[in-house]
């Protein structure tokens, strides 16, 4: 009877496994090569697949997303800029399919913070104000949004560094966004859903 279950179970497996369309195939496949730390061909596949999806805005908010996640650690400003540049195309594209969405306006703050990091002193005063505006509108959208809620806490520390002020007084929202994490729920298949690790390790550098 039990080697009767295992041959039905590994059936039912084998027919969800066969049922992907192939949008849930290449987006698979786009995640795990990003986690091998093929980060280049992984966006190149969200590319395709938003092609191939133009309705769809997770597609190219993920092949920005992997864009501006690596500019952090650019340091040649001969790449960085078409590769900011290239993310912020992307962007808009998401945001043009999916008006008032807190996870792309995330995204780009972020996006605009990476120009930030990158040269402060020519950077800093164009976009530090558009960063804050995007985390105010997001957090008006989604306030109980986990990654609104961190990244609009980071953003605010890092001004607090900037000008010499405690960030203390952010640290209860680091933990409120991690206690958001553990009862969120994306919205749907491949929807965002990452940023506990981060959200632990940005307590632990700036809170006692």
């Amino acid at each position: 009877m039990k080697h009767l279950f295992n041959i039905t179970a590994l059936f039912f497996l084998t027919i969800a496994a066969t049922a992907q369309t192939p949008y849930q195939k290449g987006m698979q496949k786009a995640f795990d090569m990003w986690k091998a730390g093929e980060a280049q061909e992984a966006g190149n596949l969200f590319e395709r697949i938003a092609q191939a999806e133009p309705d769809n805005w997770l597609p190219p908010f993920y092949a920005a997303q992997v864009l501006v996640f690596d500019s952090f650690s650019e340091k040649d400003e001969n790449k960085l800029v078409p590769q900011l540049k290239k993310a912020q195309d992307l962007v808009n594209d998401a945001k043009a399919i999916s008006k008032d969405n807190a996870e792309i306006l995330v995204l780009e703050a972020q996006l605009l913070t990476a120009w930030i990091v990158f040269d402060g002193q020519k950077y800093g005063m164009k976009y530090s104000g558009k960063v804050s505006e995007l985390y105010n509108k997001a957090n008006q959208l989604a306030p109980d949004n986990p990654r609104v809620v961190l990244g609009k806490a980071e953003w605010d520390m890092g001004a607090a560094k900037w000008f010499g002020k405690s960030t203390e007084p952010y640290c209860k929202d680091i933990k409120r966004a991690i206690e958001l994490f553990a009862t969120f729920t994306p919205q749907g298949e491949f929807h965002p859903k990452g940023g506990l690790e981060h959200a632990q390790e940005v307590l632990a550098q700036n809170c006692k």
